[in-house]
Order: C-alpha cells, then structure tokens, then sequence
C-alpha cells in the first residue's frame, strides 16, 4: 500500500469488529506500518493488539483518514469523539450501513471530505464488493478511500448518493440471498435421499465454485448458464422451474432486491 500521507500522518480506525479486522489485516498485508495506524475499540481482539498497531491511545493530531467502522447504533456515541478533526483535510471514510452522508457533514461540517462506503459480507475474507460515494469536498478522497477498501475486495464507484439503496438491495444484504440458496439447494439434495452433511458440501462448493466460474470467464452468467444446459437434459428440468415467470428467479428476486431497497430509503429517513 503506497500512499505516504496515510504512513506519514495516520490512519484511525474506528471499531475493529469482523469488518475492520479484515481491513486492518488486509493494510498491513500490502504494506502499511503497524506503527502508523491507531484502533478505537472498546473491546479489541487479542490478534489486534498483537499487530503492532497503537490501540485505544491518544489519536494523532492531524490524521490522514479517519475510517468509521462501528455499527449505526453506536454512531451517536462514536461521532462526538472525532468530531474535532471536522473541518480540516482528514478524510472521513464510513462502512457503516444507513448513514447518509447528510448525518456526517452535520457531525464534521460540509468542508470536511466524507465517503460513504457500502461493503458487503464477504470483506471479512477478502472477497468483497464496496460500492463508493462522496460529499462535494469529498471528490478527492474517492481515491485514497478506494485504495482502503481493494484491501478487501472489489471497489465500484457510485453516481450519487441514492444509488446507495439499490446497492444495499443487491450486494449489501446480497450474501444473505446467496446463503438461503446453499440452504435450499442442500435441503433439495436430502429431500432426494442425499445425507445432509454431503448435500451441504456439494450446494456450498457449487455456488462457491460457480461464483468464481462466472467471475473469471469470459463469457456472461447467460452464456454460462446455456454452456451447462443440454436441450432437454436435466439442467433444462430444473431452470424450467426457476425460470418461471411467476413464480421462478425472474420474478423472484427482483421483488427481494426493490423490498430490501425500499427498507434502505425507510431507514435512511429514520
């Protein structure tokens, strides 16, 4: 990691839960010295405090970037401790799901850069997606903040600010969708006479490894998906099920997508 405003002047990270861990271990993997990075956390992990990192002592005075990892609920708490290094050219970057980049201008004021930043799950190992966006003072940090975040998977940048609900709906709470398919999937494997450790087994490696399949082929999930189904064959039995109109995918998950969506404007407005 070759950025030397963030060696030379510090890095905060605010709550080192799962996600921040993940980040943490991803910055000093590609180089940033344990020594210019500073943790809060009121309850840190022993492999946390062995990394070398400063841990709940006294901030920097001028930090390069200042990254909010805790959870929304403790964020009115959280806030009033950073609050001063509002209005100068610490960049604040936040993971934490909800909060608009509105509730954090009214905390460190519209001159101070803010990214809002929307992981997903799969972070904690490094194969995350992170959807990006930024306050008018912001624009300039979109960078450094990407660089932060490819520490644990993928970084795409966002047009405005309200895409970030129809973020939230596909890959925020998107793993979620993902992990009730394995449930499923297996539960079909037993319903047909599978044991249950093996049908599990066999739905985790097949979305897992189809996953990555559709990540690094050169074709698109269509094609792939025509590339696996043989006319008439049983793959086409199956998708002529999950591909129905009413009741299949196609219906399906476009309603889970605009329902979790529409939860994430709810919420936003309080």
């Amino acid at each position: 990691m070759q950025d030397s405003r963030i060696a030379a002047r510090g890095l905060v990270l605010l709550g080192c839960g799962k996600m921040g861990s993940a980040m943490l271990a991803g910055w000093l993997e590609r180089g940033l010295p344990a020594t210019s990075v500073w943790v809060q956390d009121p309850a840190p992990s022993p492999w946390v405090q062995s990394t070398g990192v400063h841990v709940n002592t006294d901030l920097p005075p001028e930090p390069a970037v200042i990254l909010i990892a805790v959870k929304p609920q403790m964020m009115g708490d959280a806030l009033p401790a950073i609050a001063a290094f509002g209005g100068r050219d610490t960049a604040f970057v936040s993971v934490a799901a909800g909060t608009p980049l509105s509730a954090f201008e009214e905390a460190f004021g519209t001159a101070s850069p803010i990214v809002r930043a929307m992981p997903n799950t799969p972070a904690a190992v490094s194969r995350g997606i992170t959807a990006i966006c930024a306050n008018d003072a912001g624009q300039g940090a979109l960078d450094e903040a990407e660089m932060l975040l490819s520490a644990v998977g993928e970084v795409v940048r966002l047009d405005s600010e309200e895409q970030m609900d129809a973020v939230t709906g596909v890959s925020g709470s998107g793993p979620a969708y993902v992990f009730h398919l394995i449930e499923t999937l297996a539960a079909g494997g037993v319903a047909q006479g599978l044991p249950e450790d093996l049908a599990m087994q066999l739905a985790k490696a097949t979305v897992a490894g189809a996953g990555h399949l559709a990540m690094k082929a050169d074709e698109d999930p269509s094609q792939l998906r025509v590339n696996v189904t043989s006319p008439n064959g049983t793959t086409q039995a199956a998708l002529e099920v999950l591909m129905d109109e009413k009741v299949g995918f196609p219906s399906l998950l476009p309603r889970a997508v605009e329902a979790a969506t529409t939860r994430s404007k709810e919420l936003a407005r309080g």
